[in-house]
């Protein structure tokens, strides 16, 4: 593989669907371009930064790197779609689109909602549903597929209680998110995976939020959602079009992000038993057994940034207006930052993974993510006596967000 087709495997969705293929295309780009010019067919070119320090680096500037006007990388015709749609008023307007003080406002509306007293409060709630999902694990009789069958369920209940929907709407919500971060992936996309199927797959995500504002500004019921309706920026109500993209970004990143960990994290055990037994043996270790996993998994393959000035990104010449995508699995991988960086290592310390960002735009629900995966296995792992493969794993396709979209296993619990 040359740097050229490493750097263009980078706009493939189906390179992330290929564990091997994406590590061999980022080590080699960390070791011979670090800071490399992509040039992909259908897409517009845009810069590919490899290595972890200079991604901390962009994500810390943010008055240089701006998340407008292009947050995530998409193809050409997609971009133009989007914009015709922000256009016409219609386009998502969420924390990761936002820059400046804008974000800084909207980021408050939340906040509070996931700071450790409101964590120590859901504590028993997570726990209860881990619980669920393990006594699903126990119905299905010693087989069945992790990936479907408990982590895409489990972390969707966690956050679409929060916010206070429905469980007959999670159904919808699931195929939602699903299309939504999976346009690109013949098992979860809508229709062939246009511009037009996804824009209609926002369609219906804003047609369902906008009603839920209406409800709850009529009815508050003291949920994440009602304050989400109900909140004030420069004394007025958020418009229905921020309001429908703070529920989109809450209820779709906080659940395909956590359930790709959950899955992948599993596959790693799995893949390294020894691993297993120790965690097992120690309970201790689940905090930084939970870090691993993130930085093992690394569900958010990219964010863009466009530089706001002339700049430079180790020494190379970046000018205003161009993006540049910031690749997470390599910054974990990095070998400049981790010892033995393709061992999973339950007890990893330290482990200053970047799955979860830096700077401003710091996963909001970084600790509502960790406690979820933490809790899951601290209550499987007791009871996991065996587990083993029992097919072969598959990856989403993908260039945002993604991971293992079938894990089928069998195994025993006590």
């Amino acid at each position: 593989m040359s740097v050229a087709e490493a750097g263009c495997s980078l706009a493939a969705p189906a390179t992330y669907a290929d564990e091997a293929r994406l590590h061999a295309a980022l080590t080699l780009l960390r070791r011979e371009a670090p800071v490399h010019r992509v040039e992909a067919p259908g897409y517009t070119p845009f810069w590919a930064v490899t290595r972890h320090a200079d991604i901390i680096d962009v994500e810390r500037d943010h008055t240089l790197w701006l998340n407008a006007p292009r947050p995530v990388l998409r193809t050409a015709a997609l971009d133009a779609a989007l914009e015709a749609r922000r256009a016409r008023g219609g386009a998502l307007a969420t924390l990761v689109h936002l820059d400046g003080r804008r974000h800084r406002e909207l980021r408050a509306v939340a906040a509070d909602w996931f700071r450790p007293k409101a964590m120590r409060d859901l504590r028993a709630r997570v726990r209860e549903l881990a619980g669920r999902y393990v006594a699903v694990m126990a119905e299905h009789g010693g087989a069945c597929d992790f990936a479907r069958d408990v982590a895409a369920h489990y972390p969707l209940y966690v956050i679409l209680s929060l916010l206070g929907l429905p469980e007959s709407d999670f159904p919808r919500m699931l195929r939602l998110t699903q299309q939504l971060f999976g346009q690109d992936d013949a098992d979860t996309g809508r229709g062939s995976g246009t511009p037009v199927d996804h824009t209609s797959v926002l369609e219906d995500l804003f047609a369902y939020f906008r009603d839920l504002t209406a409800r709850r500004r009529a009815t508050p019921t003291g949920d994440l959602a009602s304050e989400i309706a109900n909140a004030r920026v420069d004394g007025r109500h958020l418009d229905d079009n921020t309001a429908a993209s703070y529920y989109i970004i809450i209820a779709t990143a906080g659940h395909d992000t956590t359930s790709s960990t959950i899955a992948g994290g599993l596959d790693a055990l799995i893949r390294h038993p020894a691993e297993l037994r120790r965690l097992r043996a120690d309970p201790g270790l689940l905090a930084p057994a939970a870090e691993e996993m993130i930085r093992w998994v690394s569900p958010v393959k990219s964010f863009m940034r466009t530089a706001s000035a002339d700049t430079e990104v180790r020494g190379t010449p970046i000018g205003e207006g161009e993006s540049v995508l910031l690749a997470y699995p390599s910054a974990n991988r990095d070998e400049e930052v981790f010892p033995d960086a393709f061992r999973f290592d339950a007890g990893r310390d330290p482990n200053r993974h970047l799955a979860f960002g830096s700077g401003v735009h710091y996963c909001l629900g970084a600790a509502l993510a960790r406690m979820e995966i933490q809790e899951l296995f601290a209550v499987l792992l007791p009871r996991l006596t065996r587990v083993e493969p029992d097919g072969e794993p598959a990856w989403t396709a993908t260039t945002f967000v993604g991971g293992l979209k079938r894990l089928p296993i069998r195994y025993s619990l006590s």
